[in-house]
């Protein structure tokens, strides 16, 4: 039986158990406020590979999704208050193939902390391989390398048998050549669950914080992004969609270029097969070519997984660089 199963029997639903999810919402709408004139492109940010999927799940249904309860210990890369419903003491291993030359690697162990808490602890790694390196006058000096970590520690608590809330605290660091750079950062989420309607919704707040030490001081932002989701099952059938807002701080752009929406078929209580679409994802890399404008496939993203009772395996397709198409591969264990 699931934590949020137990409290379901054990607590009687009052309408005022919305009020913490109520006042949370609250808050981010006017972190939204006060930060949208502080908005920027991703070419303005640093350390963006923060921004790429690592749950293959999140991966198939359109690369956003903060609202999916599942047993599933990447999720606590997207939204650390979804962490309540995996299986205490899980180890989770992730790999995403990523531009020519360049992979990226996660990894994280969840475990319970008593009746309510779960504790867990994930790293991220990109390698963008080696490249040339030569001066102004282009003279070949060699090569040099460039790669991005980061290191997080996660706790989720159920704060009543239908909300959770969660935060992640993360060291982020950058290193090319002979120079590096480091910031801090502080994941904050919510989830509400209707497990009698299997309704989910959440609001998370994912890179708050800033660069401590930067290259040649000049201090670069971190890719803050605001997110709303939901994800809603359709009564008895194997149906389940999602719908997620992301980058709710920067309205350059129209509400459709915020959209992600994807859908699961659950084949029975163990297989899901899942297809999405990012709407920003297919704009940003939209090629403009002698047969017109073409997103070539960016956007649009799959996958399919299989959970058993203490092995989890996922897998996705898609798109997140105009060079390579990206595979992503999750593996998860529960000891």
């Amino acid at each position: 039986m699931s934590k949020k199963s137990w409290f379901v029997e054990k607590f009687e639903y009052k309408w005022w158990h919305k009020l913490p999810l109520l006042f949370i919402v609250l808050q981010l709408s006017a972190l939204n406020y006060r930060l949208s004139t502080l908005s920027a492109q991703e070419s303005q940010t640093a350390y963006n590979f923060l921004r790429l999927p690592v749950s293959a799940h999140v991966a198939a249904l359109g690369g956003e999704n903060i609202s999916l309860i599942a047993d599933d210990a990447t999720l606590i890369f997207h939204n650390p208050a979804l962490i309540n419903d995996v299986s205490d003491r899980t180890i989770n291993l992730n790999y995403m193939t990523y531009m020519e030359g360049a992979k990226t690697a996660s990894a994280a162990f969840v475990k319970a902390a008593g009746e309510r808490g779960t504790w867990g602890v994930n790293a991220q790694y990109m390698d963008y391989g080696s490249m040339k390196e030569t001066t102004a006058d282009n003279e070949d000096l060699g090569t040099f390398s460039a790669r991005d970590i980061a290191i997080g520690g996660t706790f989720a608590y159920a704060l009543t048998n239908n909300i959770s809330g969660g935060v992640t605290a993360k060291i982020i660091s950058s290193h090319i050549a002979g120079y590096s750079s480091l910031a801090v950062g502080i994941d904050l989420g919510v989830n509400y669950f209707d497990e009698d309607h299997d309704l989910s919704m959440s609001a998370v707040a994912r890179n708050l914080g800033g660069q401590v030490k930067a290259y040649d001081d000049e201090f670069d932002r971190i890719p803050f992004d605001l997110q709303l989701g939901a994800t809603k099952r359709i009564g008895h059938s194997p149906l389940r969609f999602s719908a997620t807002l992301s980058r709710l701080t920067d309205w350059s752009q129209g509400l459709g270029r915020h959209l992600a929406l994807g859908a699961d078929i659950l084949l029975g209580q163990n297989i899901y097969v899942a297809a999405g679409y990012n709407f920003r994802r297919a704009s940003e890399m939209k090629i403009s070519d002698s047969d017109g404008d073409s997103a070539h496939g960016a956007g649009l993203s799959l996958g399919a997984g299989l959970s058993l009772e203490r092995f989890k395996l996922h897998v996705a397709y898609g798109k997140y660089h105009v060079s390579a198409s990206s595979i992503i591969i999750n593996i998860s264990y529960a000891l």
